[in-house]
């Protein structure tokens, strides 16, 4: 299965780094006769390892090029060459052989151009058929367009009527299947209840095709939940911030260590941030402004300011607004306008992952429009967040109840292991200078 192929990939991609870095380091000990697994360079030869993969990983190797292939691979090795470079420099030894270096950043380059190569030559992914309406069917293809989990393509549809047997075709979905080779059958809402549609589906499944609900297609292969059925399964769900204990504390620890380096960052771009301020962008120094966080309270969230004027009515900010400052452009492209948002972190405000905080005025307004909207004020509010990865920068209520299917997503599927997800696409974003 193409799924299957893919997930090789991934697994192949971090072996192969892995193999480069110790063959060149084995290498180098042999030409100069001295033991390589029990030397420190051992130990350095893992970390640089370990680097590779994370600023591969952030730069979207091997399946999610933040350029094209080959930019994304010499990007993603230079920036491991460049780390361990600066390392080297701060500690001031070679703590591995320049030879290891620039031997593995070289073919790392062309390691991780065939991976993506591999990898995202697989645009078209699962062929889905749909039973349902055509509003479903353009729906869920303009959904696959904009960034997919997993790959996919719609290939046809059944309508409900036409789903039904008939003197000509007893199994009309199965023949649907058959002839557009679909790999995947989606059934919307309103055919999940027509036993002479399942019992098709259960044909189809006992041959290898896999049988999903609009809202399970959604969900795994979009990453969020369908608008129509938010409202019935807002409560059918544990989160893990409310329902796993262990998962708070630990989410808050992570979130606490994730701070004190933030504020490190924040203490260092301060002068430059002052600086900038009084050349290009005069003004208060910090915007402060209220949000709404966990259990629907008010806090005052911090930032760097960016606007030249902040004052009046709130109103919904746009991605190219006309008040912001050049200066305060490049802090919104860069994101250093965020960073006194540690202490927002530190003092318990918000998470590093999370829902985004909106203003209390949208809230008011959304909570009127959208019944369960406050479903996701039972966490703390985030930095960053899985709408924010996975959708474009949003200013309308539209866009609005757009995010909240991803953030019911991420309420729904709360995990370490999914926050360290976003804190990776987050930094791929910050990388390929996707600001807003």
């Amino acid at each position: 299965m193409i799924s299957d192929r893919r997930r090789f990939v991934r697994l192949v991609w971090p072996a192969g780094i892995a193999a480069i870095v110790l063959a060149f380091s084995k290498l180098h000990a042999v030409w100069h006769v001295y033991d390589f697994s029990g030397s420190s360079r051992f130990a350095w030869a893992l970390a640089f390892i370990l680097l590779l993969w994370l600023i591969g990983y952030a730069f979207g190797v091997p399946d999610a090029p933040v350029r094209g292939t080959l930019v994304t691979a010499v990007l993603a090795a230079g920036g491991g060459i460049v780390a361990i470079s600066i390392v080297q420099l701060f500690v001031g030894d070679a703590l591995l052989p320049r030879f290891v270096v620039a031997a593995t950043g070289l073919v790392t380059i062309v390691w991780n151009d065939a991976c993506t190569r591999v990898a995202s030559g697989r645009l078209r992914g699962d062929a889905v058929l749909l039973v349902g309406s055509v509003d479903d069917v353009e729906a869920l293809r303009a959904d696959l367009l904009a960034g997919p989990e997993r790959p996919a393509s719609v290939r046809g549809m059944v309508a409900r009527i036409d789903a039904r047997p008939n003197p000509a075709d007893r199994a009309p979905v199965v023949t649907a299947a058959a002839r557009t080779g679909a790999t995947v059958v989606v059934l919307a809402r309103d055919v999940q209840d027509d036993d002479a549609v399942i019992i098709q589906a259960a044909i189809l499944h006992e041959g290898g095709i896999r049988v999903r609900t609009l809202i399970a297609f959604t969900e795994e292969w979009l990453g969020k939940l369908p608008v129509d059925d938010l409202e019935r399964i807002s409560v059918l769900f544990d989160i893990g911030e409310v329902h796993l204990a262990g998962y708070a504390r630990l989410k808050r620890l992570v979130d606490l260590a994730a701070a004190v380096v933030g504020l490190v960052a924040l203490l260092a771009a301060l002068p430059f941030v002052i600086v900038g301020d009084l050349v290009a962008n005069r003004g208060p120094l910090f915007f402060s402004q209220a949000r709404v966080g966990r259990g629907g309270r008010d806090f005052r969230m911090l930032k760097f300011r960016t606007m030249a004027d902040v004052e009046g009515p709130a109103v919904w900010t746009e991605e190219h607004d006309v008040r912001v400052t050049p200066f305060g452009r490049f802090l919104r492209r860069t994101h250093i306008d965020e960073l006194p948002q540690v202490l927002n972190v530190l003092w318990g405000d918000v998470s590093i992952v999370g829902p985004r905080p909106e203003q209390p005025k949208y809230v008011a307004e959304l909570r009127e429009k959208i019944p369960f909207y406050d479903v996701r004020h039972l966490v703390r509010p985030g930095i960053t967040g899985w709408a924010q990865v996975k959708y474009h920068y949003g200013a309308t209520e539209i866009d609005a109840l757009e995010k909240l299917q991803y953030e019911m997503w991420y309420l729904r599927h709360q995990s370490l292991a999914v926050d360290a997800r976003i804190w990776f696409r987050t930094l791929r974003h910050v990388i390929a200078n996707r600001g807003r």
